[in-house]
């Protein structure tokens, strides 16, 4: 009703009505120095008393003016100011201003200078200041206001798991992990955010800062990651283009290392979506253990090619073959035939059925910070035969793989975690139950023999402890040489790695995975 009130009226009658219309008299001409210094001094007085109608009414634009000054108090959250007329220059007057800016328990004086010009009115013949917002602040431009509003996210102080911090710049490829852990956890971290005046667009964006109420204080947020792993990681992915890297612990899931040489927001090794190759084949041996269907020294031929069921046609890296091979001997060599030969011992959906509920694939990870977490189709068929090796529609990345080789070491799924349960109480995947200990043993002994005589071998060299490790070479439609995959475990620390066109999963993630194990 008050604005209503003021357009109605009009601008003659608002300024009488609250003046008494006897201050300055009316009249044709320029406006004279006095006349400007007297229309100042009422102005400035009726703004700093809280007087807005009165203020507004001193105005040529009295409906912009009465938003523009309540908004000031009531959006900018301004709680007292002090207005004082600088020595006029014709008939504009300059004017310094003092304001107590209160925003909940943040409270901050501001200082600026502004500047009014006087004008005759139109209609009323009176001295009247010229509306404009930039009369509240210098630096409002055409239909800006003023708003004090939280400026963003608290600051955030990533650590990693010893308490060092994360310094963004340091660790290259963990820039967008630490952008998207400030602005996930910036309220649970303990840090206070910045308080700022600013300026509002006509469309309700923020404009330039006018004043800061208060800077924030950062809180910290300790991360599981591991500051010498991931600069390892780092070294590791930098020789090579397309190379992403995760470790993480068997024993609890906790996150070590994410590494990336492709710089960009999009994090291929937490939420990327490819074919695993080979690597995949631990959960494939995994299946056909659990089920009886082999056993490591069970004779599994290795053809140089091989169909299930009449269907599409399989062949090994280089056509290589071994008639006389063990399933062990298959799993070390990464015989593709041999595993697709199996295909007819696995019931349809039992690959996608012992990814989720032995090793949690694709049970929405709560990670701490977005991630693909695998996919395993319900395929029959070529589409069976494919999953097999993993090829066809199988999805993973390096999280997801490394986390697969930490299974098979302990034998239970722990989901990794890049953020501690305890900082958020966020609700962490469970498989359905763990690997027997008889399949454990056997899919370690398997792993081992790749990792000392296999096709890790070279990769692994020299790596003393508990070891194993998975090569894998995945081919990609469109593209003239295969992704390179590794995965390996050394005591507590697993590793998963891929090169995107690297070719031989350990002549080029090998290299990669091996860094990163190599002071585990």
């Amino acid at each position: 009703m008050g604005l209503l009130g003021v357009a109605g009226y009009g601008g003659y009658n608002l300024y009488t009505g609250v003046t008494g219309g006897d201050t300055t008299a009316a009249h044709d001409g320029p406006v004279t120095g006095d006349e400007a210094r007297r229309t100042a001094r009422e102005f400035l007085d009726a703004w700093a008393d809280g007087n807005d109608m009165l203020a507004a009414g001193l105005t040529n634009d009295a409906e912009s003016a009465i938003g523009a000054l309540s908004g000031y108090r009531d959006d900018g959250h301004v709680k007292r100011v002090t207005a004082t007329p600088g020595t006029a220059r014709g008939t504009t007057v300059p004017f310094t201003i003092k304001a107590q800016v209160v925003f909940g328990k943040a409270r901050s004086s501001w200082t600026y200078t502004s500047r009014l010009t006087v004008v005759r009115g139109r209609t009323t013949k009176k001295p009247l200041v010229d509306w404009r917002p930039s009369v509240l602040h210098p630096e409002l431009g055409a239909n800006e206001s003023v708003r004090t509003d939280l400026a963003d996210n608290p600051p955030v102080r990533v650590l990693d798991r010893d308490g060092e911090e994360l310094r963004q710049g340091r660790y290259p490829s963990l820039d967008p992990v630490l952008i998207a852990l400030r602005a996930r956890y910036g309220a649970d971290a303990g840090g206070t955010a910045r308080v700022e005046v600013s300026a509002v667009k006509p469309d309700g964006t923020a404009g330039a800062t006018l004043h800061v109420v208060t800077k924030g204080t950062p809180g910290t947020l300790r991360t599981t990651l591991d500051a010498g792993t991931q600069q390892r990681a780092e070294k590791a992915v930098a020789t090579r283009d397309g190379a992403s890297v995760v470790a993480l612990k068997p024993s609890t899931g906790e996150i070590l290392a994410v590494a990336n040489s492709d710089q960009a927001e999009f994090n291929a090794a937490l939420q990327g979506q490819t074919a695993p190759g080979s690597t995949f084949k631990i959960v494939t041996a995994a299946t056909l253990l659990e089920a009886g269907r082999v056993s490591p020294s069970r004779p599994v031929p290795c053809p140089k090619t091989a169909a299930y069921a009449q269907g599409m046609m399989f062949h090994n890296v280089e056509d290589s073959e071994n008639p006389a091979a063990t399933f062990a001997q298959d799993f070390a060599a990464s015989c593709n035939t041999a595993f697709v030969s199996l295909a007819g011992a696995v019931p349809d959906g039992a690959l996608a059925q012992e990814a989720r509920t032995v090793f949690g694939l694709g049970l929405n990870w709560r990670v701490g910070v977005t991630t693909f977490d695998g996919e395993v189709p319900n395929g029959s068929g070529d589409d069976k035969a494919a999953a097999m090796i993993g090829q066809g529609t199988v999805q993973m990345n390096p999280l997801t793989i490394a986390s697969v080789a930490a299974t098979a070491r302990t034998g239970t799924f722990k989901q990794p975690v890049l953020v501690p349960r305890s900082v958020d109480h966020r609700e962490i995947a469970t498989s359905d139950r763990s690997l027997s200990p008889a399949t454990v043993s056997q899919l370690k002994a398997m792993m081992r023999l790749t990792a000392t005589s296999g096709t890790a071998a070279r990769a692994m060299s020299g790596l003393t402890g508990d070891i194993g490790a998975k090569t894998g070479s995945a081919e990609i439609d469109g593209q003239p040489k295969t992704n390179a995959w590794f995965t390996a475990y050394r005591n507590d620390v697993a590793a998963a790695a891929v090169v995107t066109g690297g070719g031989h999963g350990g002549d080029a993630a090998g290299p990669v995975v091996r860094a990163v194990l190599k002071a585990g």
